[in-house]
């Protein structure tokens, strides 16, 4: 997902925040402290209205982290590994390493990020309804209230069967187990998904012209990114079952040429744009020849001249922890999602042990491909 900028890792996963989250924190913050909190108990001073509401936007953005943590932990309990994650305004998006291995299994990973937002809500709720009995301030409680409200309208909201939210998988599940074939469920899914995008948007402009405000916008800008990720979620499935069957190793190109991380960028610039150097991405080595890195034209680009004598590759490359990595045995659609999200737009193919530089996969490597399976079968 674009937009994004890293927490930190969780269990080794790389947890990240869409732009969106920190506008609706904002938004929490403000509408709390300004208006439902100072208007339902007046009297308190405007620093505890500030307070309490901040406190509120960070356990919001906490339970939104809990739902897709669910998702994780019940993943990796079915064999499926998670990438990252990735908060956004009403849940978030967990991007796994392949795909579940069965519509049952698809169902329990989808099914239990609602089920935590609902639960959650419910906790929150009977807190609300302790913190009352025992005379807490009202603003604490009301707070707590709101709490209980925002879980259970994530977890209905996430549930509507629609991709890219959760309720979208389990209609994935729902079409896979009918017609046994995964690639189509996919598509269904998305389809629903940009209808309810559509939906969302034509609601929140119309409702903006009726009213003459801008209190929908959100719905429509909603809207805009389910339309988005579902779309390209129907993409990524026909891709993958285009590539059905098909190994990183037969889609890499092997051998790429390298890059030793102790050369400086001049001397790199020397050798571009002819002979081996007319790529635009290069894998960078360390003195054992081991992969420690990606390096790009763009990264070189952004070296100050003066500096290019003393600035070695190592200094500007991604290191090796920030780029996308496959093993040559594994199926080509499980990987596409690294491939997509991946920053550098490459792919490195590594050994089973990870110290060996196997080949590299690009979006030229898998368009060409896929050109290719096509003709071959007589499929447009």
């Amino acid at each position: 997902m674009k937009g994004t900028f890293t927490l930190g890792r969780i269990a080794g996963v790389r947890v990240a925040l869409h732009w969106s989250v920190v506008v609706i924190f904002w938004l929490v913050t403000v509408s709390l402290a300004e208006g439902r909190l100072s208007h339902a108990h007046p009297g308190y001073a405007t620093g505890t209205y500030w307070g309490l509401a901040f406190a509120v936007a960070v356990v919001f953005v906490a339970s939104i982290l809990a739902h897709e943590l669910a998702h994780a932990v019940v993943a990796r309990r079915n064999g499926v590994e998670v990438e990252d994650m990735t908060l956004w305004m009403l849940g978030g998006v967990a991007r796994l390493k392949g795909e579940a291995a069965s519509p049952g299994a698809e169902v329990r990973i989808a099914g239990v990020g609602p089920l935590t937002s609902a639960l959650l809500g419910v906790l929150f709720a009977l807190l609300a309804g302790w913190l009352r009995l025992v005379s807490v301030p009202a603003p604490i409680v009301e707070a707590v209230a709101w709490l209980a409200a925002i879980n259970v309208v994530l977890a209905l909201f996430n549930s509507i069967p629609a991709a890219p939210l959760d309720g979208g998988r389990l209609l994935r599940a729902a079409v896979w187990k009918v017609t046994g074939d995964p690639v189509r469920a996919a598509v269904v899914a998305a389809a629903a998904g940009r209808g309810f995008g559509w939906l969302l948007v034509a609601y929140g402009f119309l409702s903006m012209l009726v009213t003459g405000t801008l209190s929908e916008l959100w719905t429509a800008l909603i809207g805009g990114f389910l339309i988005a990720a579902a779309t390209a979620e129907g993409q990524q499935a026909q891709l993958r079952g285009a590539l059905a069957g098909i190994s990183v190793r037969q889609i890499m190109t092997p051998d790429p040429v390298t890059v030793p991380a102790d050369a400086t960028v001049e001397r790199f610039l020397q050798a571009a744009p002819f002979g081996h150097h007319r790529h635009t991405a290069f894998p960078v080595v360390g003195p054992d020849g081991a992969p420690v890195g990606l390096v790009t034209v763009a990264r070189i680009d952004r070296t100050p001249g003066p500096r290019r004598s003393s600035t070695t590759v190592a200094e500007v490359m991604a290191p090796l922890d920030e780029v996308a990595t496959a093993r040559p045995d594994e199926p080509i659609g499980d990987v596409l999602p690294r491939l997509q999200a991946a920053g550098e737009n490459r792919l490195l193919v590594l050994s089973p042990d990870g110290r060996a530089l196997l080949g590299i996969v690009s979006h030229t490597d898998i368009n060409r491909a896929v050109t290719w399976l096509t003709a071959a079968r007589g499929e447009r």
